[in-house]
């Protein structure tokens, strides 16, 4: 166990020892080195892996180094990026006057987040999540003469030490009730609570529970606090799919460790439920009116994130999970190939709106309602049904939208196509089970109250697309467009409030064309 934990912790320290190391150097050839360490480092990590699986050892909850699944599981999402990003940016990257600079800071922030997603001990989890924001705001203002990306860089340093200071008062809280920092007897003595119903959590125990949900919906971008993440698509690419690939969804390991208390606490959870649910719906409904293929994905993250938190606030942890490493593999294949993407987007933004025939929508429906209803009758399915009516709309208008874009090929394909997503969602559902299992007593019952609150929402949000895509010309869905295109005014009141708060001295762009109009008159005059 001591080799393994050694193996673990030499990864981050690795990674920081390069970014001290490259910061140093006068050389901007380094992009090659750092790439084989980063293969170098995903080596270790798999040597790591196949020693859990061929070798049983008892774990010691005292150890400060984790070596359970979902952490294991995270260290190989953060290196698997570490490798993409860092091949990427050597060509990305070429030409840069500070380019050395931008390695520090990259491989910092890839160091931080590895403590983070292993560490057992409170303190040293709080130490790499503060660690995380102060590299990440280094990357943020690579450009330092662009004052909107200074301004979001700000709004976020503000909303990142709050997020801390929540943060450390939960840890605070959970320490003075149980005398520990450990993570693993925590997340113990709390599943004995789920199981035990004569137990029950202290005020002290709630309190933390609703500071860490808090800690979530910052982290993760949840109106109203959304703004910074739209406006820091003016960094450079890398850092955004950095950012919106490792660690945004830091939130959401968040609530998935600490599960056992986060969802027996119902006003955590509802917190959770309300912000994260009217931020999917209206953030998926925004990122439909944007332009820039940069900010469609950014609003599309607070969306996808805003999700992920429902699905944690009902209890499906694994699916959480699940949604995580998926987003996190989309999104960072999204940034990156963004500037080739822009073609293809502008002519499906192009192509003919086709709104398919309401005979057309309901054998979709119909389809999609049989794939997935049949399944979940046969093996008695007893959980939440929001997520499955979410599957059955997004199957239904797929089907239909396949279908009258190709009027002349036959349903079969479509259903096939369906039916085969269908499968490898469940298939992978049933593996993060396996991988991260969860108490049964921690997911919540059909038609449950929260159930009934998120099945809302999604009625709501596929009703109103479907407005704003085919009756576009109605005048109440035209001044609902228009305030959508505004992100219904939400980011100005903060962006106000943060200014008054703390100002701050924005750079002054400048306009290279009135630069060269002195330069050509002085030269008319020699």
């Amino acid at each position: 166990m001591w080799l393994t934990s050694t193996l673990l912790v030499s990864i981050p320290l690795s990674l920081s020892a390069a970014g001290w190391w490259v910061g140093r150097q006068q050389s901007n050839n380094n992009g090659q080195s750092l790439f084989r360490l980063s293969l170098v480092l995903l080596a270790v990590f798999t040597s790591v892996l196949l020693s859990k699986l061929l070798l049983t050892s008892s774990s010691d909850e005292h150890d400060l180094i984790s070596h359970a699944n979902l952490n294991l599981l995270m260290l190989g999402l953060v290196l698997f990026m570490a490798v993409i990003l860092i091949a990427f940016s050597r060509n990305y990257m070429a030409g840069q006057a500070q380019k050395n600079k931008y390695w520090c800071w990259l491989l910092n922030t890839l160091a931080a987040v590895s403590l983070v997603v292993i560490s057992n001990h409170l303190l040293l989890f709080w130490l790499g999540w503060l660690s995380i924001s102060l590299a990440l705001h280094k990357l943020l203002t690579y450009y330092p003469d662009r004052p909107r990306a200074i301004l979001a860089a700000h709004k976020k340093f503000l909303l990142a030490r709050t997020a801390e200071l929540s943060l450390l008062l939960a840890i605070a809280l959970l320490y003075q009730q149980h005398q520990t920092f450990y993570i693993s007897e925590l997340i113990t003595y709390f599943n004995l609570v789920a199981q035990e119903p004569s137990l029950s959590l202290a005020i002290s125990e709630q309190i933390a529970a609703v500071l860490i949900a808090i800690t979530a919906l910052i982290k993760c971008a949840q109106l109203p606090v959304h703004g910074w993440l739209i406006q820091v698509v003016e960094a450079p690419t890398p850092v955004s799919a950095l950012l919106h690939a490792g660690v945004i969804n830091l939130g959401g390991f968040l609530l998935i460790l600490f599960a056992p208390l986060f969802i027996q606490v119902p006003f955590a959870q509802w917190l959770v439920l309300i912000v994260a649910g009217l931020t999917t719906c209206i953030c998926a409904l925004v990122m439909s009116t944007r332009i820039s293929l940069k900010v469609r994905l950014a609003w599309s993250t607070s969306a996808q994130m805003g999700l992920m938190l429902v699905e944690c606030a009902l209890g499906l942890f694994e699916l959480a999970l699940l949604h995580l490493l998926a987003h996190s593999a989309y999104k960072a294949y999204a940034f990156l190939n963004s500037g080739s993407a822009v073609l293809q987007h502008l002519q499906e933004r192009l192509a003919p709106a086709n709104a398919p025939s309401l005979s057309n929508s309901l054998v979709s429906f119909v389809v999609a309602s049989l794939l997935v209803g049949v399944p979940l009758y046969l093996i008695d399915y007893q959980g939440v049904v929001s997520v499955w009516v979410l599957l059955i709309l997004a199957l239904s208008v797929l089907i239909a939208h396949r279908h009258s874009r190709n009027s002349r090929a036959a349903l079969l394909p479509f259903v096939l196509l369906s039916a085969a997503l269908l499968i490898a969602y469940s298939l992978m559902k049933t593996v993060f089970i396996m991988l991260l299992p969860i108490d049964s007593n921690l997911s919540l019952g059909a038609f449950s109250p929260a159930d009934l609150w998120v099945i809302g929402l999604v009625i709501s949000l596929f009703t109103i697309s479907w407005l704003l895509r085919f009756k576009a010309d109605h005048p109440s869905v035209q001044r609902l467009s228009i305030s959508l295109f505004a992100g219904l005014y939400l980011d100005e009141w903060l962006t106000r409030l943060t200014l008054k708060i703390w100002p701050v001295k924005l750079p002054v762009r400048v306009n290279a064309k009135k630069l060269d109009m002195p330069a050509a008159h002085s030269v008319k005059e020699i």
